[in-house]
């Protein structure tokens, strides 16, 4: 008393087992949908009795395989790809704790029809993955919809089965809106219809361009993660989130670190569709802070970055001015080295002390008035005075001086946020600044060092100067 419950593979001679084919062979009674006997006759013997059920009638065929095993008889019972994905193999063993039956229950596993289309589109199971299945028929929607959520969120490789039918087709456009809230759309999909078929066709497009009109119930559809790629005509997903080139191997220990904080940051923003001239500040800001509500808060006129990198590679910026000594000692040395730039603060400057005395200001204050005259077209950047970039802001308006760029993120609660709006409004200056209350001189030494390393951002590869 045996039943084989065992997967016949995608639909191709090549992909059936050794195992599935002994498993038949051995069976006096071989049960399946009707629509399976074709791609196994060859191995069916002559006396062999075939039972074969229409679409919809698990059950019913799980029923008669218990009935003849429990005769004596050694049954097969077939399910397309592998019988334990979306197959008999757990309606099988259910039924035998249901009947306590005696009979001996052997699964026999098969390749999968998401393994078939995985091999045909490349290598996109590279990583973690989960198979989801849109069909209702046993899971309501609402679950389902919880599923792909999850999937879209944690970044997983996501395989669809089941994706569309006559009378559903509007469950694989949520999928993808839904997708499309967590994902880039320039993420890979793939899909595979007919799969060791004849009719077989393959597709690699992107989340954005991907057609669920395109889709049948023969389709399997796989989703890349935030890694995937399409390279000459192949899908691939790394092994690893990060990628040991020979490049990453010949980093020092600091800057690989960095490489790799960088990568874990971008996997988690919520916004993935954020152009390189707002990215790499913003990578920098969060991995100074570990505050992800960075993304909200980082404010930045037009390709700011861009425009100031460019006066920097120009040689046009030679000089950097901080509002404290803070945000100078976070400029990293190296990249200042690299490009010809020094950095000058005023707060210890003898004549601003004595100015601010004089004039009962800040000594901030006093070291712009100073800076605007001996650095009047440099970039100037804020970490902690609000009364610095207020007055900058002032000297500006006044004509006293049109500095290159200004990175502000003074911090506090007295004029902060003001200072803030005053240097948005100096439409003509290309500006970095972080929004509100937050702020500090760390977070304006790296959004400076975002800029002097804006050449490395294409290839997100932070920490040269480290």
């Amino acid at each position: 008393m045996r039943i084989y419950v065992a997967g016949i593979g995608p639909g191709s001679a090549e992909d059936i087992t050794p195992a599935l084919q002994q498993a038949v062979a051995d069976s006096n009674v071989v049960v399946g949908y009707k629509y399976y006997f074709q791609f196994i006759e060859k191995f069916i013997s002559d006396d062999t009795v075939c039972i074969d059920t229409g679409m919809k009638k698990e059950r019913q065929r799980a029923e008669m395989a218990f009935e003849y095993a429990e005769k004596g008889n050694t049954v097969c019972v077939v399910s397309s790809g592998d019988a334990g994905i979306y197959g008999m193999a757990p309606l099988i063993y259910e039924m035998k704790r249901e009947k306590e039956s005696k009979v001996e229950i052997v699964s026999i596993p098969g390749i999968s029809a998401f393994q078939k289309a995985a091999s045909l589109l490349g290598a996109p199971m590279g990583h973690d993955f989960c198979v989801i299945s849109m069909s209702d028929l046993m899971t309501p929607w609402h679950v389902i919809e919880k599923r792909i959520v999850a999937a879209a969120e944690a970044d997983f490789i996501t395989a669809v089965y089941n994706p569309k039918s006559n009378g559903r087709y509007w469950q694989l456009y949520r999928l993808k809106e839904l997708f499309l809230k967590y994902r880039s759309e320039d993420n890979i999909v793939g899909y595979v219809r007919q799969a060791g078929r004849e009719e077989q066709s393959v597709k690699i497009t992107t989340l954005k361009d991907f057609n669920p009109e395109d889709i049948d119930m023969f389709t399997v559809v796989i989703i890349g993660n935030s890694q995937s790629y399409n390279w000459n005509g192949s899908f691939i997903t790394p092994r690893g989130y990060y990628r040991k080139d020979k490049e990453d191997e010949d980093c020092k220990v600091g800057q690989s670190i960095m490489i790799k904080s960088f990568r874990t940051i971008r996997n988690e923003l919520k916004n993935r569709d954020i152009p390189t001239w707002k990215l790499w500040p913003l990578l920098h800001a969060i991995h100074t802070t570990a505050d992800f509500d960075m993304e909200n808060l980082l404010w930045m006129d037009n390709e700011a970055t861009v425009k100031i990198y460019d006066k920097v590679k120009s040689r046009e910026i030679k000089v950097i001015v901080t509002d404290v000594s803070m945000v100078a000692s976070g400029i990293r040395k190296g990249a200042l080295e690299r490009l010809g730039i020094e950095t000058v603060c005023y707060i210890n400057d003898p004549r601003a002390i004595e100015m601010a005395k004089e004039k009962n200001i800040t000594r901030a204050q006093a070291g712009m008035r100073l800076a605007s005259q001996e650095h009047p077209n440099a970039l100037y950047a804020f970490g902690n005075a609000p009364t610095a970039l207020l007055e900058l802001c002032s000297l500006v308006r006044k004509q006293i001086c049109r500095p290159a760029g200004i990175v502000g993120a003074p911090v506090g609660f007295v004029h902060v946020e003001e200072s803030k709006h005053a240097a948005k409004a100096l439409t003509d200056i290309p500006k970095i600044i972080i929004d509100g209350r937050k702020g500090g001189s760390n977070l304006a030494a790296t959004l400076i060092n975002s800029i002097l390393t804006f050449d490395d951002a294409e290839q997100l590869r932070p920490g040269r100067d480290v």
